[in-house]
């Protein structure tokens, strides 16, 4: 739907408006810090995600534990949360440096969570063959491990470039232009709807580009283990003396992505000079982002696992271009797809315009990738041949659902929740535009209230959106612990 309302603007715009508007050098200057800030976030965040995960699931580094959990847990903070808590204690960091560094911080889990559930997966026997024919630890990393990988590096890599994409909220706080801040700006200006539906347009070709370039790297090899053996757990490495820079690493990450954030968060509630809390208003708008939270993350995950299983088992044109067309719909900024769903709701059913279900439909095109790679990627390692036993032995495809695959399947489940309900919980411009009239959540609460340079008010609803997501968090490194030694 989104991409039809734009099709449908563009055409409304016609050829002589489109060239106008897209093809002169402001664009081509707007381009140029998209591509450059995506590349560059894309990069950084595979080095530290996929670095991060073999530290926690490869290597004897002490309280392997608590590194996961801190490393999963700058998912809570939204983007433009951290892009301001950035500018309060470097108040020139507008840059490219400042938005690549803002970026990378808020995205970098994305890679990291699917890599570690990557290398959960691997099976030991084959490094430790590599290793029996005199292979070092960084050729069995490079030449066994990282291939393996490949699926969910990519898969968390094309996460990283679509949320820079559409990214607004940080990248205008830290006044750093790309096409999404343009789009938002053209509308504000003059609400010139078809115009700046015409360059988000570009935005979509930048989208297919990355989608197109993401399944020719990937390819279509399985990944599951399906040969004779037992499966066991991998020995940890001994990093011996690189232990303690490798703890300095993780040490710095964590303190750059959590500690800077919750510090400043801290700074505005004792300095800010409008402090005064209206708990009333604090607990409504907490219900109210509890309660959409959770029931996107339940139907956005309900409408990934179809998806992501057919992209595996069904492998095929038609499965192929269910799945790509998730990432295209995701793809178009919220400002888009909010006036898209506005536009159909007021032609096509009136009655549902400004109500619950148009909201959640927003969150559901927004975030079902999110669900989808989790999805995918806990199918890649589900063997077949356990549904095929189920099958021969007169188990029923319901049966063998609730029975093989949901059990099976159920981490990956969880954890396309979890990020679902993280990314409501700090979903900002959707919720602005299609929220029923009244209904406030933590997002906009905040961004009202600094919006008005009230930072002080806004620091409660920014500290409760952190706690609201921590039981996600929890959720997402669950998993992780039972295999996990200290």
């Amino acid at each position: 739907m989104p991409l039809v309302f734009v099709v449908a603007e563009v055409a409304e715009v016609g050829w002589a408006g489109l060239r106008e508007l897209v093809f002169r050098s402001r664009v081509a200057e707007l381009l140029g810090n998209t591509a450059r800030l995506a590349g560059g976030a894309v990069l950084l965040c595979a080095v530290l995600g996929v670095g991060a995960a073999w530290l926690v699931e490869r290597s004897a580094l002490p309280g392997r534990r608590v590194w996961h959990v801190l490393l999963v847990a700058p998912l809570a903070v939204p983007a433009f949360v951290n892009s301001y808590a950035w500018i309060s204690v470097l108040p020139g960091l507008d840059a490219y440096g400042g938005a690549l560094l803002v970026v990378t911080l808020s995205y970098f889990p994305f890679v990291y969570l699917p890599a570690v559930a990557a290398f959960r997966g691997l099976d030991p026997a084959l490094e430790d063959t590599a290793r029996g024919l005199g292979l070092s630890g960084w050729a069995v990393f490079r030449r066994v491990q990282l291939p393996q990988l490949r699926v969910a590096v990519l898969g968390g890599g094309l996460l990283v470039a679509l949320h820079v994409l559409a990214e607004f909220g940080a990248l205008q706080m830290l006044r750093y232009p790309t096409f999404t801040t343009a789009i938002y700006d053209q509308y504000r200006a003059t609400f010139n709807g078809p115009g700046a539906t015409a360059l988000a347009g570009v935005l979509l070709l930048l989208c297919l580009g990355l989608l197109l370039a993401e399944l020719r790297l990937r390819g279509r090899r399985g990944y599951a283990r399906t040969g004779a053996g037992v499966a066991r757990a991998g020995r940890p490495v001994r990093l011996g003396a690189l232990a303690v820079p490798a703890l300095l690493g993780l040490g710095g990450l964590v303190a750059l992505s959590l500690a800077v954030p919750l510090g400043s968060l801290a700074l505005w509630m004792l300095r800010g000079s409008s402090t005064a809390l209206d708990r009333a208003a604090l607990l409504e708008a907490t219900g109210t982002t509890l309660g959409l939270a959770a029931v996107a993350a339940v139907v956005t995950t309900a409408m990934a696992l179809p998806t992501g299983w057919l992209a595996v088992r069904a492998r095929g044109r038609v499965a192929t271009l269910l799945e790509r067309s998730t990432y295209l719909g995701s793809s178009v900024p919220a400002i888009v797809i909010a006036l898209a769903l506005v536009t159909v709701s007021l032609e096509v059913t009136p009655w549902a315009y400004q109500t619950v279900p148009v909201l959640l439909a927003a969150y559901a095109i927004l975030f079902l990738p999110r669900a989808i790679v989790t999805v995918r990627a806990a199918v890649e390692q589900a063997p077949r041949v356990y549904d095929d036993v189920a099958a021969s032995l007169g188990s029923s495809a319901a049966d063998r659902l609730r029975r093989v695959t949901l059990p099976l399947l159920a981490p990956g489940l969880g954890a396309g929740a979890a990020l679902v309900f993280l990314a409501v919980v700090t979903e900002l411009t959707a919720t602005l535009l299609l929220a029923p009239i009244g209904t406030t959540t933590l997002a906009s609460a905040f961004w009202s209230a600094s919006s008005a340079l009230e930072y002080g008010a806004a620091a409660p609803y920014a500290v409760v959106m952190v706690l609201l997501s921590a039981p996600a968090t929890v959720l997402l490194s669950r998993d992780a612990r039972r295999g996990l030694t200290t």
